[in-house]
């Protein structure tokens, strides 16, 4: 029994090409617009890269490229079919091509699908490396004299002004790393000389951030320095005090930054897998209904159409049969010291040598 049995007129076939011919070109527009998610997705990985660790991240926006790319390709196939499918015989040209062109295109909305979800699983691992790449950038902000590292100090002001956040979970994470360079410390003073000889490792750490770490929006000036020292200062309290440093940390708002971005393409492409599946299932039922008005040789005639010719699972049984058949005629019995060949006659009666040879071509050879 056929799954979704549907009854086409020949009107309603013509209609049906017709309007297939124009979503494949709709989808053609869609594919373009995935490529365009992808290309804009790796850019703005590329734009923050040096503050990610070195994992791979990029599987999602390649995928998203690669699956624009075969969605254009695919769908202007697709618009060529459906518009030569107008006419019943021209519909002859694409009869053997249409079922692998479905069981294709069925595979890629299966990509989509996955490029989808993807989009929404790709949070942990960018987390992951916003937190070691961030901790590693921190690192290096002091060494601005250093070759590789000495655009470090920018891209970190940079990030942290632009993102309102501090530090990678927050602003004492700067209190745990030396962030001035020992070229710009004072050693003839005691006090540095004493803060480095306290420490284990030999770093200048202290109570401090960076400028960048200033909020904007504080009604008094920015404290830099001593932060969790409030007799440093008048009429001062750390504990309280929200609005004289950016409290977000800047892993966090990098995630929620991305994860903005990738929740948004992944509705996107989502919606996308719905409209391209859509499309795929008027394709199959104008395949089914054309080859029916064959067998009935009237063009004009009334024609049966449907998703499966039997249900899921006489055609799931019979996938399996004809898979089963396949390995039993691909395989080569090796019996007998592994030759294929050893059992095959020999029907050759040709021998050579002089005792083979007729006493007639003897008498003409002496």
């Amino acid at each position: 029994m056929a799954v979704l049995r549907v009854k086409f007129t020949k009107t309603k076939r013509d209609k049906l090409a017709q309007v297939l011919w124009i979503l494949n070109w709709i989808s053609v527009v869609t594919g373009a617009i995935l490529f365009s998610l992808g290309l804009f997705l790796k850019v703005e990985i590329n734009k923050r890269g040096e503050l990610m660790a070195e994992r791979d991240i990029q599987y999602v926006p390649n995928m998203l490229i690669a699956v624009g790319l075969i969605a254009c390709a695919i769908n202007f196939l697709g618009g060529k079919i459906c518009y030569d499918c107008v006419d019943t015989t021209k519909f002859l040209r694409w009869k053997l091509i249409m079922l692998p062109y479905i069981i294709c295109t069925f595979f890629f909305t299966f990509c989509v699908l996955v490029g989808a979800l993807m989009c929404y699983s790709m949070r942990g691992e960018l987390e992951e490396s916003l937190n070691v790449g961030l901790s590693e950038a921190m690192r290096f902000y002091k060494d601005t004299d250093t070759p590789g590292r000495c655009f470090l100090k920018r891209t970190v002001d940079v990030l942290q002004i632009q993102f309102q956040c501090c530090g990678n979970n927050g602003y004492k994470d700067w209190f745990q790393i030396q962030w001035i360079s020992n070229r710009y410390l004072d050693m003839s003073q005691k006090e540095v000389v004493d803060r480095l000889r306290s420490n284990v490792q030999g770093k200048y750490l202290m109570d401090g951030v960076p400028f960048s770490c200033c909020n904007i929006n504080s009604p008094r000036p920015c404290i830099q320095q001593q932060i969790t020292n409030n007799s440093a200062h008048f009429n001062y309290e750390h504990q309280t005090e929200e609005l004289n440093l950016w409290m977000k940390g800047c892993r966090q708002a990098l995630l929620e930054y991305y994860t903005h971005i990738m929740q948004s393409i992944g509705l996107t492409v989502l919606i996308t897998w719905l409209f391209e599946l859509s499309v795929l299932t008027g394709v199959r039922y104008l395949q089914t209904s054309l080859e029916n008005v064959l067998r009935q040789g009237d063009p004009n005639s009334e024609s049966d159409g449907w998703l499966l010719e039997n249900s899921f699972m006489e055609t799931a049984r019979t996938n399996l049969n004809i898979i089963k058949s396949l390995g039993k005629n691909n395989h080569i019995d090796t019996a007998n010291n592994g030759d294929p060949n050893i059992n095959i006659p020999s029907t050759s009666k040709a021998h050579y040598g002089p005792d083979n040879v007729p006493p007639k071509q003897i008498t003409e050879m002496s």
